[in-house]
């Protein structure tokens, strides 16, 4: 008691010591202790668990690699993956709110450290924390495409991920022996322990309010139903029910419009066409009307965001591997496919040999039976199965074999 007091006059009364429970000085609450705190904690690893590793798989699509090709099929497989790892970052929202709640009084003890591996565990945690927020905040921000920075959101996600997930695991090893100690402590504990003797606190249950388990159903609920009214514009099903969604998938939305795009009087130009070159054995060139002359081939595909909405619609145009086979390219050439828009970081899409093969990759001309809007890619738009609707790209142009 006397040690406590002497601490609070050198550091006031907002402070805390580190050896001592969670529930101390102007901190203090029946909830704060490390059983809860464990629970929230391996909740919220599961959750950004499940965000990164659905995140690396986007971020792979987005951005390929050479020596590490990505399948086409299952044609669904990108939409559930980005569905989930959309899902996952919104439920950890109230999860992570909490966790910080009940662990706030250990940002603030004092001293900071005694030794060299608590500054080393404090810098770790700051890590974990700030990537923890940033990653959060960024990515509920992009799903509203809803940018107040200049940085490059998909450059910072993906390396902010790494830091995060990297300070995540150090942490799990250094507290798992807690955590898995305070996961199994019985519930059945003293009315009245040491601990809370000496900060004049009772034990967690004999409080008025939400107890222990009441706290954990209340956040689940949370989570929960941020969850439920948003993962409807991935989920056909409860569409009705994604009320926070900011697209509304039936509405075939558009993330980038034609004009915002610049490729109004391009797309629209009679001087149109399309340009098949690069490594093949004879380079082709396409009016429109020489394109819808070729057969036509019609495919049932989802379009899916990184931001998590997503729709299937009937696609109907020309066969990728068909224009590759006329110009004589490679079966296992790879392509370039570039947009008529000059001035976007996805103006040019990548597709492997197994992509630029697959029979539903297609140059559509078509959506649902109706000419293609400028807004949906007129004239021409890539659609193949398994991909980014960001790598889907509009307004084709030119494909180059490489």
């Amino acid at each position: 008691m006397v040690r406590l007091s002497r601490l609070t006059e050198i550091v006031g009364p907002y402070t805390t010591d580190p050896d001592l429970p969670l529930r101390q000085h102007a901190y203090q609450s029946p909830l704060r202790d490390e059983r809860l705190a464990a629970w929230l904690g391996a909740s919220l690893g599961v959750l950004f668990t499940t965000c990164f590793l659905t995140g690396l798989f986007s971020h792979l699509h987005q951005h390929p690699l050479s020596w590490l090709p990505v399948p086409a099929r299952p044609a669904g497989l990108f939409r559930l993956t980005q569905g989930v790892h959309v899902a996952s970052g919104i439920a950890s929202v109230p999860v992570l709110v909490a966790k910080l709640w009940v662990v706030w009084p250990r940002f603030v003890s004092f001293p900071p450290g005694r030794r060299i591996a608590d500054v080393v565990e404090r810098l770790g945690i700051l890590a974990l924390v700030t990537g923890g927020i940033f990653q959060v905040g960024s990515g509920v921000a992009n799903i509203a495409q809803w940018y107040p920075w200049r940085f490059s959101f998909t450059a910072a996600h993906y390396w902010t991920a790494w830091i995060t997930i990297g300070a995540l695991v150090a942490h799990i090893g250094a507290k798992a022996p807690i955590t898995s100690r305070a996961i199994r402590r019985r519930r059945n504990r003293p009315a009245l322990d040491d601990a809370d003797s000496v900060l004049g606190t009772t034990a967690e249950g004999s409080h008025d309010g939400l107890d222990r388990r009441g706290f954990l159903v209340t956040v689940a609920a949370a989570s929960g139903l941020l969850t439920l009214t948003t993962v409807g514009q991935t989920l056909p099903g409860l569409r009705r029910l994604a009320l926070l969604a900011p697209r509304d998938p039936a509405d075939r939305p558009v993330n980038r419009s034609a004009r915002n795009a610049g490729v109004l009087d391009a797309a629209a130009s009679p001087g149109y066409r399309l340009r098949i070159e690069g490594r093949v054995a004879h380079p082709l060139t396409f009016t429109l009307d020489e394109l819808r002359a070729l057969t036509a081939h019609t495919a049932e595909l989802p379009i899916a965001c990184v931001e998590g909405w997503s729709y299937s619609a009937r696609w109907t145009g020309v066969r990728l591997r068909d224009l590759l086979r006329m110009a004589g390219a490679a079966p296992e050439a790879a392509v370039h496919v570039q947009s008529l828009e000059e001035h976007s970081p996805y103006r040019v899409s990548f597709l492997n040999h197994f992509q630029a093969r697959d029979t539903d990759t297609l140059l559509a001309t078509h959506l649902d039976g109706a000419v293609l809007s400028a807004d949906h890619g007129y004239p021409l738009r890539l659609i193949g199965p398994g991909r980014p609707g960001v790598n889907q790209t509009k307004w084709v142009t030119r494909v180059v074999v490489v």
